[in-house]
């Protein structure tokens, strides 16, 4: 208690305080019971999906980093798919028993419908047999269905989709394989951050790469584990942007993006600093983050100035990915970073700064000592308000975790309500890669998880009962096709509620969501008016949108 305060008013004081925190309108208390609950329903979808990182034993890096998960709509009807990335095995840096899981592809897993999936990348042309890490799925080249970057631990592979369900390898055409080396050792990438970086109409490539692994580096420190990240060197993140052939060019040095001790996790492309043009964060493994501010298309690292670079005790931690989102209901986009301490909830408070809020809002007691690796900002009740998904897993040593399930009270303070919800947040796995998506397009958020324990299954968790809210769901296409419209702001006005959204779905770990904005309305059965920003700078508002159904809205165009 403030000790300016007459002892005599502070009865009053406190009065005062309960009357105002029980009747703001946004508060929701963790008390509160939820109606939704998730179902692990992996096994009646016909998701047979097993993780390998090349053999049986658990020993480098390169095993411990797992692969990513990707959700789009290969073949155009509507119903979102599943793409999961798969190691394999890899002479000279797996065990020789290893050699059973020589050439594990990849799976395309083709959403019927019903509730069910069937695996098809083989018969699709995207069963590729690298190390698979992570892939972007983009309409690049503007023909109407999207294309599918695989990013490797080696070569990367472009695939252009045909729109009869089948893809043709055009890397060698687009120049995206990436170098073979970089800083004297394979190539490593583990991310795609699409967009119009130059605003020339066409889509571009960034492309994160981790650090320069040496598979016979012992350590001298710790023979007996696998060496820390810091003891190697960086492998620097790429910029490619597209030419009027369709082919691509690094143009990272000229940008002012040329890092190359740099360990990147994760890029994350949107508009920090509300000037109109799109900056990049980027996620990195034991270092510093960065900050990329665009500054007329050159970039300056302004993380540090920001308050983004490491963690409020200011050390640089495991840092996996930024997931963006307004928490607290202010208007302003906050920023999530993953990592394997206790995590970074950084409160955007304007003017381009940030406030490290992770301990004070319940995220740090929340996530200390799991390993967060795939986290995520969303809905999940559809109450409005962002809640937090994270998959947890020890890096060093294969140490399985609790996941968490952080609900919201509607001012940005997060408590774990995950074991109330489902039997998978009460058991312990080993998490990497996690994906949100609306996979039976019933208004509610199902959760995707890929795990690198020796159980080696992924998670599909249904959900139930978080559509008994009110919701509403967006895809938007920019005039020169959905990558136009990444980083896009959207305003969505329900009576004196306002929330504030961006169009940008590769926000986790390795990952891809949903490409849909999902807008959780609560009990507000109509929305006054869409307002959306687009990368552009151009406004458009939509007024009186029907609810409880996706929309495609296309600039120009309207509502389709």
């Amino acid at each position: 208690m403030d000790k300016h305060i007459p002892s005599h008013d502070i009865g009053l004081v406190y009065l005062s305080f309960l009357v105002m925190f029980f009747t703001t309108p946004s508060h929701k208390s963790f008390a509160q019971k939820s109606h939704t609950v998730f179902t692990d329903v992996t096994r009646q979808a016909g998701i047979d999906f097993r993780y390998t990182f090349g053999d049986y034993t658990y020993e480098n890096i390169l095993e411990s980093s797992g692969s990513g998960i990707t959700i789009f709509d290969y073949n155009n009807d509507g119903l979102p798919d599943l793409y999961m990335l798969n190691g394999t095995y890899l002479e000279g840096i797996s065990d020789p028993a290893g050699k059973v899981f020589k050439n594990t592809p990849n799976k395309l897993y083709e959403n019927n419908g019903d509730g069910t999936f069937t695996e098809v990348a083989e018969k699709a042309g995207v069963d590729d047999r690298h190390w698979g890490m992570a892939a972007g799925a983009i309409d690049y080249d503007k023909d109407g269905d999207e294309d599918l970057y695989v990013l490797n631990y080696g070569p990367n592979v472009f695939y252009r989709n045909n729109g009869n369900g089948t893809f043709t390898d055009i890397t060698e055409s687009t120049g995206l394989a990436g170098p073979d080396k970089l800083n004297g050792f394979t190539k490593w990438s583990v991310g795609v951050a699409f967009g119009d970086y130059n605003t020339d109409g066409r889509m571009d490539a960034m492309v994160g790469n981790f650090l320069a692994f040496d598979p016979d580096y012992v350590s001298s420190a710790s023979p007996d584990m696998m060496p820390h990240p810091s003891e190697y060197m960086g492998q620097a993140t790429m910029l490619y942007l597209q030419q009027p052939g369709g082919r691509f060019l690094d143009v990272t040095k000229e940008y002012g993006l040329f890092y190359p001790d740099s360990k990147c996790m994760g890029l994350t492309l949107y508009d920090y600093d509300y000037d109109g043009d799109l900056d990049i964060f980027q996620g990195n493994d034991h270092q510093l983050n960065f900050l990329f501010r665009n500054d007329d298309l050159t970039y300056h690292d302004v993380a540090i100035a920001s308050g983004v670079a490491a963690n409020s005790h200011g050390v640089p931690t495991g840092s996996m990915h930024g997931s963006i989102g307004d928490i607290d209901g202010d208007g302003w986009i906050d920023l999530l970073v993953s990592d394997l301490r206790y995590g970074a909830l950084y409160r955007y408070t304007g003017n381009g700064l940030f406030e490290d809020v992770t301990e004070e809002n319940g995220v740090a007691a929340s996530m200390a000592g799991k390993g967060a690796w795939a986290a995520e900002l969303f809905d999940y009740d559809n109450d409005g308000d962002l809640d937090i998904f994270s998959a947890n897993g020890t890096a060093e040593e294969l140490i399985l975790q609790l996941p968490l399930l952080l609900e919201n009270d509607g001012k940005g303070h997060f408590q774990n309500v995950g074991p109330q919800l489902s039997d998978y947040f009460s058991t312990k796995r080993s998490g990497r890669a996690a994906a949100i998506w609306d996979y039976d397009n019933d208004g509610d958020l199902d959760i995707i998880v890929s795990h690198i324990d020796l159980q080696a299954t992924p998670v599909l968790l249904r959900n139930d009962g978080g559509n008994a809210n009110h919701w509403l769901g967006l895809e938007l296409v920019g005039k020169d096709g959905p990558a136009s419209a990444i980083g896009a702001r959207v305003t969505v006005t329900s009576g004196h509620t306002k929330q504030v959204y961006i169009n940008q779905w590769a926000t986790s770990y390795l990952s891809n969501h949903d490409p849909r904005v999902h807008i959780g309305l609560g009990q507000n059965n109509h929305v006054d008016q869409v307002e959306i920003i687009w990368s552009n700078g151009k406004k458009e508002i939509y007024h009186n949108p029907s609810i409880d159904s996706y929309l495609t809205i296309v600039e120009g165009k309207g509502i389709q």
